[in-house]
């Protein structure tokens, strides 16, 4: 296996604010009084901002214009980065730091590929903002995942062939997502369908 750079995820792989979403649309939907539970919760792992809402709002007895279902996104947002603030270095999920050092003094290049637009405040939070060669997220994307967009540039602004990359992800569209740009793939967590399965992340260095 030839892979000459590394991209993660952010949420779940890096950090886990896997929490902070959930309170975030937990109270938008309350407010709203549509139902909302962490069932439908891990429907939203993966996927873009609107699309979760739409999801959420299967539930709803309401009709929502598009300009009102910009609103109540923009709502949750406020909510989710009022959350994400109490985040610290010690969020950093086990593992990630012997992990992404070890691949740093093997000459690796590592990056992000999030599709999260509040991916600079997080990586500012857990002390990360200038550690990554690359940063791929929700503000330089038109396509969330499974598009492969989020991947392709990060390979880009990496100076990178597809080819020469790989993805660790926790979501199935980001396994997807990753597939579809022609990288190997790994998955911590319960993303499916990946070439490989990491247990923890340090189990990443067994293969790169």
């Amino acid at each position: 296996m030839s892979i000459k750079a590394v991209i993660f995820d952010l949420d779940g792989v890096i950090v886990s604010t896997d929490d902070c979403h959930y309170r975030g649309w937990k109270k938008m939907a309350d407010e709203e009084g549509i139902y909302f539970d962490r069932t439908i919760n891990e429907r939203l792992r993966g996927v873009s901002r609107m699309e979760s809402l739409n999801i959420i709002l299967e539930r709803s007895e309401k009709e929502y214009t598009e300009e009102e279902k910009t609103a109540l996104a923009t709502r949750k947002n406020g909510y989710y980065v009022e959350f994400i603030q109490a985040l610290t270095p010690d969020d950093i999920l086990p593992g990630v730091m012997e992990a992404l050092s070890s691949l740093k003094e093997k000459g690796i290049k590592i990056a992000i590929g999030s599709s999260s637009k509040n991916t600079p405040i997080i990586l500012k939070q857990i002390g990360l903002s200038d550690y990554f060669d690359a940063v791929s997220d929700g503000n330089n994307i038109s396509k969330s995942k499974p598009d492969p967009e989020v991947f392709v540039k990060a390979a880009e602004f990496l100076g990178m062939q597809n080819s020469d990359c790989a993805i660790v992800e926790d979501a199935d569209a980001g396994i997807e997502a990753g597939k579809a740009a022609g990288m190997t793939t790994f998955a911590v967590g319960s993303a499916k369908g990946s070439d490989y399965k990491l247990e923890t992340m340090k189990d990443l260095l067994k293969y790169v």
